[in-house]
């Protein structure tokens, strides 16, 4: 396992922003039956997510993050140095949007711009990419923005993913501190199981892929445009190789589940969390659950559990435990410590850019 340890860099800011549309997953029971829906409650947990309406992008949703973010925490634009967009649903395949997301906040030309093409794990991997990127340059802050539109590559009628998946972005402001902080890091990567969750076209290698919705193997109508997930790859990977990288991570550490506060958990479900409650041994009242009112939201899940849990607490230190896991396949676990004041209340909009 591969351990990286970075000091004096902390997260100062926390910003989330959901669309206003809320989608119950009853809406589906004429789709589905009834039956159906009320299986896919018990088993995931997910009672509703919230839905972009037709216009707005993943990067509207993270710019609006990112300027409540500024202008709630009075930031001072110029000395944002780095700033990371997390999405794989960018409003354009050139340039990237973490482009657009500079323009409209109007930061220095000095600042570095990448996207990440990472989901479920996204979150913690570009945590460790901003803290090391920090660490390394004269930058003083850095954004961390977290967006995804999910629903846009769901075929209608997939009653494995359309009801599950909910839409958001986050703003993240990460910055060098002489707070003598500690932050820990390890990633895992397999791509040898690429294909367990997959978009077959809509890029470069599949460009005559068919658009028309057909029954594939498990009996669902899909195009080549909607992403497919083997559930049970998935399942089983979640279940197995996730939590063993936990106890590899605990142990390289020399921690226990007792050393954290909580533990934030990439929102893949409920049963999944369940059981990696029961396989580490850890109290399910320190995993908190957002995904009951807003589905699995991506690179997203973590910051959105952050601000629906810790907005509204009194000012403490947070020891956290933090994971994301998924698409790559690719899982990563953080240990790191967070400032409850300096998560903010989520945010509801449904604006976006109007110049584009």
């Amino acid at each position: 396992m591969a351990l990286n340890t970075i000091k004096n860099i902390k997260i100062s800011g926390v910003s989330v922003a959901i669309p206003t549309q809320k989608i119950p997953v009853t809406h589906y029971n004429e789709t589905f039956g009834e039956d159906t829906i009320r299986k896919f409650i018990e088993t995931t947990g997910v009672e509703s997510v919230c839905r972009a309406i037709p216009k707005q992008t993943a990067s509207d949703l993270g710019f609006e993050a990112a300027d409540n973010l500024i202008k709630k925490k009075n930031i001072d634009k110029e000395e944002i140095g780095i700033l990371l967009f997390v999405s794989q649903k960018p409003d354009f395949r050139s340039p990237s949007s973490s482009f657009l997301i500079h323009n409209r906040l109007g930061l220095a030309k000095s600042c570095l711009c990448m996207d990440l093409n990472l989901a479920c794990s996204g979150f913690i991997v570009a945590l460790q990419t901003i803290h090391s990127l920090l660490q390394n340059s004269d930058a003083k802050k850095a954004l961390l923005i977290t967006a995804d539109t999910s629903h846009r590559t769901l075929s209608p009628f997939d009653r494995t993913m359309i009801m599950l998946f909910g839409d958001s972005g986050s703003a993240i402001l990460i910055e060098k501190t002489n707070s003598n902080r500690e932050a820990h890091f390890t990633i895992k990567s397999d791509g040898r199981r690429f294909k367990s969750i997959i978009t077959p076209s809509g890029a470069y290698r599949n460009r005559e892929g068919s658009q028309e919705r057909m029954a594939w193997s498990d009996g669902i109508l899909r195009s080549d445009y909607d992403t497919h997930m083997k559930g049970m790859e998935v399942f089983e990977f979640s279940l197995t190789d996730v939590p063993k990288l936990f106890k590899e991570f605990l142990n390289e550490l020399n921690k226990t589940p007792e050393d954290y506060d909580y533990f934030t958990l990439h929102q893949a479900n409920r049963y999944i969390l369940k059981q990696i409650s029961r396989k580490i041994k850890i109290p399910m009242d320190k995993i908190p659950i957002s995904l009951d009112r807003f589905g699995n939201n991506s690179s997203n899940s973590v910051p959105l559990v952050l601000a629906d849990h810790f907005s509204n607490l009194k000012p403490q230190k947070l020891k956290l435990f933090m994971s994301g896991f998924g698409a790559g396949l690719s899982w990563a676990c953080a240990d790191i410590s967070i400032d409850s004041e300096t998560i903010l209340p989520i945010l509801q909009t449904d604006a976006f850019d109007t110049l584009i």
